[in-house]
């Protein structure tokens, strides 16, 4: 990945670069580095083959600024079967979000049938032309392909999306960090009209029943409601392969600041 980390490391804090930066204040950070830090260092200290990082919660409760970012974290529960990690994001020495992660072991799937949703039957990344509008992802922080619909528009939204830079420099993407990293995507996509995007999600949660094999991760939008100021937005999430989970969020009315 030849584009710049969301963050480089400065001895045991994270230093945002410009890439992190969000939509919302240009001095704030993006809550998709916030959610993708703290699961990359849950998995990181906490993480192994045998369990799987089956839900990942994100509170994002204050608009972090550039300062460098330290991740603490603690074991709530690390059992034979079930390990639950707590970690808090520290900006500037103040606290602006916090994660639970609860990791399941791997065993083997019971006998007989479940219902689950029909298969998503979409074309493949490599089978759609990239965007030519200048529209790939807030002007590159990730790339896209577009299957149906758009952030403008009101009916059926599906798209694939592909991360283009590190989180952290020098580290590589792991399946999950992939995932954590893109799921804040869900509120902008779910939340989105023909207004544009005027909800601020203040959670995000990741449901995961496997990791993604490829690069790519499809989003589906399934659900919206928003009633005095309050939303909700749920997607489902896919790899090239088929469904992976689910990334659901709670958002506030906002209206963007300028950038100077």
């Amino acid at each position: 990945m030849a584009n710049e980390p969301f963050f480089k490391i400065e001895g045991t804090h994270y230093v945002p670069t410009p890439a992190s930066r969000g939509p919302w204040n240009p001095n704030s950070l993006h809550g998709r580095v916030i959610a993708g830090l703290l699961g990359a260092e849950i998995e990181r200290l906490h993480g192994s083959a045998e369990f799987m990082p089956a839900r990942l919660t994100v509170d994002m409760y204050r608009l972090p600024d550039l300062s460098p970012v330290e991740v603490v974290t603690r074991v709530v529960r690390e059992g034979n079967r079930i390990k639950v990690i707590d970690a808090e994001f520290i900006s500037g020495g103040v606290s602006a979000g916090r994660a639970t992660c609860q990791l399941l072991r791997r065993t083997e799937n019971p006998k007989g049938n479940v219902w689950k949703p029909p298969s998503w039957e979409v074309p493949a990344p490599g089978d759609i032309a990239p965007p030519t509008d200048g529209r790939s992802g807030m002007g590159g922080m990730w790339a896209t392909r577009r299957i149906e619909g758009d952030f403008g528009t009101v009916g059926r939204k599906r798209i694939w999306m592909s991360e283009v830079r590190e989180l952290v420099e020098g580290r590589a993407l792991t399946p999950f960090v992939r995932v954590a990293v893109s799921a804040d995507f869900a509120s902008p996509f779910a939340n989105a009209g023909d207004a544009g995007l005027e909800f601020i999600n203040s959670d995000v949660t990741v449901y995961l029943h496997r990791e993604p094999r490829t690069e790519w991760i499809g989003y589906e939008v399934v659900n919206h409601g928003a009633t005095a100021g309050v939303a909700i937005g749920e997607c489902f999430l896919y790899d090239e392969d088929g469904p992976i989970g689910s990334a659901s969020c709670a958002a506030l009315a906002q209206r963007r600041m300028a950038r100077s």
